[in-house]
C-alpha cells in the first residue's frame, strides 16, 4: 500500500516539474532570439560606414584647389587634391634659381666665416694683417661687381700706356666706373728683388700720375707667375668685396661691358670658374717653352693637363677667390699659372664655364663676330699668347672690335639694393 501510494505521488510530482521545464525552455529560446535580433540591429547601426553621397571634383585639377566631401552622417571634410606633376613644369626654372641662390649664399657665408677664422688665427699667432685688409675693415665693405687685375711687369710701360689709351677708362671716367658700375680696374705688380730700387721708384712715379696700380707683397719674376696670381686674388678679395675677380694680361684687348654682361649671367651660381677651357700637352722636355718640371705627376709621357682656363684672361667668383686667400699657404704651384689655378679647383665642386668669346682672335676674326652681333669679350693672337706687337696693334683692335663707349655707360651691373647701400 505504501508502495502504491508513493508511486502515485511520484507520478504527480513528475508531471508538474515537466510543465515548468517546458515553459522555461520556451522563454529561454525567445530571449535568445530577441537578444540576437537586437544585437544585429545595434551592430548594424553602430558600424555601417556612411556613403559619400556627393563628391565635387573639378574637371581639370588646379594647383591648390580642394575637394569637399559631403555626407549625411558626417560633417563636411576638406581634402587637398594632388595636382598633375606636369602642371608644375613652369615652376622648375624659378625653383632651380632659388636653389642656386641659396647655395651661393651658403657658400659665401662659409667662405666669409673661414676668412674670419683665418684672420683671427693670424691675430692670435701674432701675424699682422695686411694693410689692404685693415683698410677694408676700417672703411666698411662697399659692394662691387667685379675687379679686373691687369697683370703687368716693370718693362711693360708702353703696354700699359696702350691699354690706358684704348679700353681702360682714365681719370674721372674710371672713378665713375667704380662708383656707378661697381667695376675696379688696376694694373697688378709686385716689387723688384731690390726693394726700393729704381724699378720700384719708376712704378711709384707712374702710380702717382695715374693712380691705377695694385701693388702686391711679391717679388716679380716670370717663373713666379703662379705665386703672383695667388697673391693677387688673396689681396683683391681682402680689399674689395666683389662678385667676380678677373685676371687679364696687359697685351689683351677687353670689352668691359661685354665682359660684365657675360659674368652677370652666372652671378647666382656658387663657385664659378669662367674662361676658354683647354687641355694642352704636358711638356716634359727641358728647354722648351711651358716646360713642366713636375710632368711625372700627370701620368705617362704624352698625357694632357686637366681642363683649365687659358691664362690670357679668366674670371672666378668671390667664394673661389676667398678659398684661394684662406688656403694660399698650402696650394701647390706648378710652373704655369693657368695650370696652377686649374689644379687648385680640380678637387672642388666648381662650375667650369667654357666661353669662347673670351679668346677671340684679332681682326678680322673679332671684327666679323662683332658685325654678326656676337661681340667678343677679349681678343688676342694665340701664336703670341697675346696681341702680337700689342703696343702698335691694340689701337687697331680697339677700333675694329671695340664695343663702343656708350655700351658700357648704358649697362647696369650692380644689384639695386647694392646701389642703394653704396649711395648711403
Amino acid at each position: 500500500m505504501s508502495f502504491k501510494t508513493r508511486a502515485a505521488g511520484g507520478g504527480i510530482g513528475t508531471g508538474d516539474s515537466s510543465s515548468r521545464s517546458n515553459l522555461s525552455q520556451k522563454w529561454t529560446l525567445f530571449l535568445c532570439l530577441g537578444s540576437f535580433c537586437f544585437g544585429l540591429f545595434f551592430t548594424d547601426r553602430m558600424w555601417t560606414m556612411p556613403e559619400a553621397k556627393e563628391i565635387i571634383r573639378p574637371s581639370a585639377p588646379v594647383k591648390g584647389q580642394k575637394l569637399n566631401l559631403v555626407s549625411s552622417d558626417c560633417t563636411t571634410k576638406t581634402v587637398t587634391e594632388r595636382w598633375d606633376p606636369t602642371d608644375s613644369v613652369g615652376d622648375v626654372p624659378s625653383t632651380q634659381h632659388a636653389i642656386q641662390t641659396l647655395d651661393k649664399t651658403i657658400s659665401n657665408l662659409e667662405m666669409e666665416l673661414a676668412a674670419a677664422r683665418a684672420a683671427q688665427e693670424s691675430i692670435l699667432n701674432g701675424s699682422p694683417l695686411s694693410e689692404n685688409l685693415k683698410s677694408s675693415e676700417l672703411t666698411g665693405r662697399r659692394k662691387y661687381f667685379m675687379v679686373i687685375g691687369i697683370n703687368t711687369a716693370f718693362s711693360s710701360r708702353k703696354r700699359r700706356d696702350s691699354v690706358r689709351a684704348t679700353w681702360m677708362p682714365q681719370g674721372e671716367k674710371r672713378r665713375r666706373l667704380e662708383e656707378e658700375k661697381g667695376i675696379i680696374i688696376r694694373f697688378v705688380i709686385g716689387h723688384s728683388a731690390t726693394s726700393g730700387g729704381i724699378l720700384d721708384r719708376a712704378i711709384e712715379a707712374e702710380d702717382k700720375k695715374h693712380q691705377d696700380f695694385m701693388r702686391l707683397d711679391h717679388v716679380e719674376g716670370y717663373l713666379e707667375l703662379s705665386a703672383k696670381t695667388k697673391i693677387y686674388f688673396a689681396t683683391a678679395v681682402a680689399t674689395w668685396d666683389a662678385d667676380f675677380y678677373v685676371k687679364v694680361d696687359d697685351d689683351v684687348h677687353v670689352n668691359i661691358a661685354t665682359l660684365g654682361n657675360t659674368l652677370i649671367r652666372h652671378r647666382s651660381k656658387p663657385r664659378v670658374y669662367i674662361g676658354c677651357m683647354k687641355s694642352g700637352p704636358v711638356l716634359a722636355q727641358k728647354g722648351v717653352r711651358y716646360h713642366e718640371p713636375e710632368y711625372w705627376k700627370f701620368g705617362d709621357p704624352g698625357n694632357k693637363y686637366f681642363r683649365h682656363a687659358t691664362g690670357q684672361i679668366y674670371a672666378i667668383s668671390k667664394d673661389l677667390a676667398t678659398y684661394i686667400s684662406i688656403n694660399q699657404h698650402v696650394l701647390h704651384r706648378y710652373a704655369n699659372e693657368d695650370v696652377s689655378l686649374g689644379a687648385w679647383f680640380i678637387g672642388l665642386d666648381v662650375d667650369h664655364i667654357d666661353d669662347r668669346r673670351l679668346c677671340c682672335g684679332t681682326p678680322p676674326d673679332c671684327e666679323w663676330k662683332a658685325q654678326a652681333g656676337n661681340v667678343c669679350v677679349a681678343s688676342f693672337d694665340w701664336s703670341c699668347s697675346g696681341i702680337c706687337k700689342s703696343v702698335d696693334k691694340i689701337r687697331e683692335v680697339h677700333h675694329r672690335c671695340g664695343e663702343g663707349e656708350n655700351v658700357l655707360w648704358n649697362s647696369t651691373f650692380l644689384k639695386p639694393q647694392h646701389q642703394l647701400l653704396n649711395s648711403i
